[in-house]
Protein backbone atom coordinates (compact mmCIF):
# COMPACT_ATOMS: atom_id res chain seq x y z
CA UNK A 1 0.00 0.00 0.00
CA UNK A 2 1.42 3.36 -0.97
CA UNK A 3 0.61 5.81 1.83
CA UNK A 4 1.09 9.48 1.06
CA UNK A 5 -0.26 10.91 4.30
CA UNK A 6 -1.09 9.81 7.85
CA UNK A 7 -2.98 11.80 10.48
CA UNK A 8 -5.08 11.48 13.64
CA UNK A 9 -8.47 13.05 14.33
CA UNK A 10 -11.60 12.22 16.33
CA UNK A 11 -10.04 9.15 18.01
CA UNK A 12 -9.18 7.70 14.62
CA UNK A 13 -6.07 7.10 12.55
CA UNK A 14 -6.35 8.05 8.89
CA UNK A 15 -4.18 7.26 5.90
CA UNK A 16 -4.35 8.59 2.37
CA UNK A 17 -3.14 6.42 -0.47
CA UNK A 18 -1.46 7.67 -3.61
CA UNK A 19 -4.82 7.32 -5.43
CA UNK A 20 -6.26 9.82 -2.89
CA UNK A 21 -8.40 7.12 -1.22
CA UNK A 22 -8.73 7.82 2.51
CA UNK A 23 -8.97 4.89 4.93
CA UNK A 24 -9.41 4.99 8.69
CA UNK A 25 -9.87 2.94 11.79
CA UNK A 26 -10.66 3.57 15.42
CA UNK A 27 -7.88 4.16 17.92
CA UNK A 28 -9.84 1.98 20.35
CA UNK A 29 -8.07 -0.92 18.66
CA UNK A 30 -4.71 0.66 19.60
CA UNK A 31 -4.70 1.92 23.21
CA UNK A 32 -1.00 2.88 23.09
CA UNK A 33 -1.61 5.18 20.13
CA UNK A 34 -4.83 6.49 21.64
CA UNK A 35 -3.07 7.65 24.79
CA UNK A 36 0.14 8.78 23.06
CA UNK A 37 1.15 12.43 22.84
CA UNK A 38 1.10 14.13 19.45
CA UNK A 39 4.90 14.05 19.15
CA UNK A 40 4.93 10.31 19.92
CA UNK A 41 2.31 9.70 17.24
CA UNK A 42 4.38 11.61 14.69
CA UNK A 43 7.44 9.43 15.34
CA UNK A 44 6.58 6.55 12.98
CA UNK A 45 7.95 4.90 9.89
CA UNK A 46 6.34 2.91 7.11
CA UNK A 47 7.27 -0.73 6.67
CA UNK A 48 6.42 -3.18 3.93
CA UNK A 49 3.38 -4.36 5.90
CA UNK A 50 2.27 -1.28 7.78
CA UNK A 51 3.17 1.52 10.15
CA UNK A 52 5.59 1.19 13.05
CA UNK A 53 6.02 3.32 16.18
CA UNK A 54 9.27 2.10 17.75
CA UNK A 55 9.00 4.26 20.87
CA UNK A 56 5.48 2.93 21.56
CA UNK A 57 6.23 -0.63 20.44
CA UNK A 58 3.10 -0.45 18.27
CA UNK A 59 2.37 -1.66 14.76
CA UNK A 60 -0.66 -1.08 12.55
CA UNK A 61 -0.90 -3.24 9.47
CA UNK A 62 -2.07 -1.78 6.18
CA UNK A 63 -4.40 -4.77 5.90
CA UNK A 64 -6.23 -3.67 9.06
CA UNK A 65 -7.43 -0.52 7.29
CA UNK A 66 -9.38 -2.80 4.95
CA UNK A 67 -11.21 -4.74 7.67
CA UNK A 68 -14.99 -4.76 7.57
CA UNK A 69 -15.32 -3.07 10.98
CA UNK A 70 -12.93 -0.13 11.38
CA UNK A 71 -14.83 0.83 14.53
CA UNK A 72 -15.47 -1.61 17.39
CA UNK A 73 -19.08 -2.73 17.70
CA UNK A 74 -20.99 -0.99 20.52
CA UNK A 75 -20.69 -4.14 22.62
CA UNK A 76 -16.95 -4.49 21.94
CA UNK A 77 -16.53 -0.82 22.78
CA UNK A 78 -17.83 -1.45 26.31
CA UNK A 79 -15.18 -4.11 26.89
CA UNK A 80 -12.40 -2.11 25.18
CA UNK A 81 -13.12 0.98 27.27
CA UNK A 82 -13.44 -1.06 30.47
CA UNK A 83 -10.71 -3.72 30.46
CA UNK A 84 -11.62 -4.52 34.06
CA UNK A 85 -14.71 -6.23 32.63
CA UNK A 86 -14.10 -9.72 31.28
CA UNK A 87 -16.30 -10.71 28.37
CA UNK A 88 -15.90 -14.40 29.20
CA UNK A 89 -17.22 -13.81 32.72
CA UNK A 90 -20.25 -11.84 31.50
CA UNK A 91 -21.01 -14.53 28.92
CA UNK A 92 -20.79 -17.23 31.62
CA UNK A 93 -23.04 -15.27 34.00
CA UNK A 94 -25.67 -15.08 31.24
CA UNK A 95 -25.21 -18.66 30.05
CA UNK A 96 -24.20 -17.51 26.56
CA UNK A 97 -21.71 -19.78 24.79
CA UNK A 98 -18.29 -18.11 24.58
CA UNK A 99 -17.93 -18.55 20.78
CA UNK A 100 -21.30 -16.87 20.24
CA UNK A 101 -20.43 -14.03 22.62
CA UNK A 102 -17.12 -13.55 20.78
CA UNK A 103 -19.04 -13.32 17.51
CA UNK A 104 -21.20 -10.59 19.05
CA UNK A 105 -18.11 -8.66 20.09
CA UNK A 106 -16.44 -8.93 16.69
CA UNK A 107 -19.61 -8.03 14.81
CA UNK A 108 -19.79 -11.41 13.05
CA UNK A 109 -23.23 -11.89 14.59
CA UNK A 110 -25.62 -9.39 16.09
CA UNK A 111 -27.47 -10.05 19.32
CA UNK A 112 -31.19 -9.38 19.28
CA UNK A 113 -32.21 -6.13 20.95
CA UNK A 114 -33.58 -8.17 23.85
CA UNK A 115 -30.29 -10.06 24.28
CA UNK A 116 -28.26 -6.86 23.98
CA UNK A 117 -30.34 -5.33 26.77
CA UNK A 118 -29.78 -8.47 28.89
CA UNK A 119 -26.03 -8.15 28.38
CA UNK A 120 -26.06 -4.46 29.32
CA UNK A 121 -28.23 -5.21 32.36
CA UNK A 122 -25.76 -7.87 33.50
CA UNK A 123 -22.87 -5.40 33.19
CA UNK A 124 -24.84 -2.88 35.24
CA UNK A 125 -25.56 -5.63 37.79
CA UNK A 126 -21.82 -6.27 38.14
CA UNK A 127 -21.32 -2.55 38.71
CA UNK A 128 -24.02 -2.50 41.36
CA UNK A 129 -22.52 -5.53 43.10
CA UNK A 130 -19.16 -3.77 43.21
CA UNK A 131 -20.72 -0.72 44.86
CA UNK A 132 -21.94 -2.98 47.67
CA UNK A 133 -18.42 -3.96 48.73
Amino acid sequence: MNVTRLWFADDRIYICQNDEKVLWQSLLWYPKLRSAKAEERENYHLTVDGIRWDSLDEDVSFESFLYEHPEPTPLMRIFKEHPELKATAIAARLGIAQPLFSDYLRGKKNPSLKRLELIKAEIRKVGFELTQI
